[in-house]
């Protein structure tokens, strides 16, 4: 064997045995710095420490659930989305995810009488609450993180509102398309009541369009200055909206279309409080979540707004 092949044997495994060790030591060093990084936030008040996983993780496509198919989304959108934030579709109805706070920015249905209408087919009992696997592990709101929080999982889409399969009605069960709610007195009684009020506009109406989403408001406090506070709950944080909203469009036979604008407090609300109460400008929605609803609607076919001739 030539001394050059012998030099060049020896540089290999020089280079080899070197990069072994540089390998091993940097591997040592990062683990020593997750530890430290771990122990360090830990002891900041506040600031969630999750289990290390890397947010370049890919997941499955098997995971991603977009199911409508491309001619309902446009039946649905039909006058425009209200923002292009981590948007996705179900069998039945479109949302927009919020990552940080776990919760909708928006959900936007489409309803007809056909599709309020009771069915015997659809069996609401067999619909679980369920993380949305389309959602990246991150950022995914769990049932653990509403045991035993006080508030109910709010569907922004009502269950009732996709009777049409029982697909549709699953699919409104996806944690998703909740938000935290003050149950008694709110979720299962006022709120209850505009998603019921709602439902009844398809009597008269051919097509219905709401938008719902949660708001963060702020609210002045005894030093006179304005706050946006709220509550998180579980391990994932999720956020607690101070209101919520719906932004509805009524199309008439006659194409006219009717828009109602409501925001309700997240709180107990008296039984005996009229919905007309809740009714505000829907500009006023707009500003306050950072959204433009119906954007793409021909405003020479708006006949009301909130009953009021326009």
């Amino acid at each position: 064997m030539t001394s050059i092949k012998v030099k060049n044997i020896l540089a290999i495994g020089a280079t080899a045995l070197g990069a072994f060790y540089l390998g091993t030591y940097t591997e040592r060093r990062q683990h020593n710095a997750d530890e430290y990084c771990q122990r360090t936030f830990a002891r900041l008040p506040g600031f969630p420490v999750f289990s290390t996983v890397s947010a370049a993780e890919l997941i499955p496509a098997s995971e991603v659930n977009l199911t409508a198919r491309p001619s309902r989304i446009a039946e649905i959108m039909k006058y425009g989305f209200p923002g292009l934030d981590n948007v996705r579709s179900h069998s039945d109805y479109v949302l927009s995810y919020d990552r940080r706070n776990r919760v909708p920015h928006w959900v936007f249905e489409h309803l007809t009488a056909a599709s309020v209408a009771k069915n015997d087919a659809v069996d609401r009992a067999k619909c679980d609450f369920r993380p949305d696997e389309s959602i990246h592990p991150y950022f995914r709101a769990q049932n653990t993180d509403y045991r035993r929080s006080g508030y109910d999982r709010g569907h922004m889409a009502a269950a009732g509102n996709h009777r049409l399969h029982q697909k549709h009605c699953e699919d409104t069960f996806l944690l998703s398309n909740m938000a935290p709610q003050v149950g008694q007195g709110f979720n299962r009684d006022s709120w209850n009541s505009l998603e019921m009020y709602v439902r009844k506009l398809t009597q008269n109406h051919p097509n219905v369009y709401v938008c719902t989403g949660p708001l963060y408001l702020p609210h002045k406090e005894d030093d006179g200055k304005s706050y946006v506070k709220y509550e998180v709950i579980g391990a994932n944080t999720v956020a607690v909206p101070t209101h919520f909203y719906k932004v509805i469009v009524a199309e008439a036979a006659d194409k006219k279309l009717h828009m109602e604008a409501y925001v309700m407090p997240n709180q107990v609300i008296s039984n005996d409080t009229p919905l007309k109460v809740f009714q505000v400008p829907p500009e006023t929605v707009e500003r306050a979540a950072g959204l433009l609803f119906f954007d793409k609607m021909n405003r020479q076919q708006l006949a009301t707004i909130n009953g009021k001739k326009v």
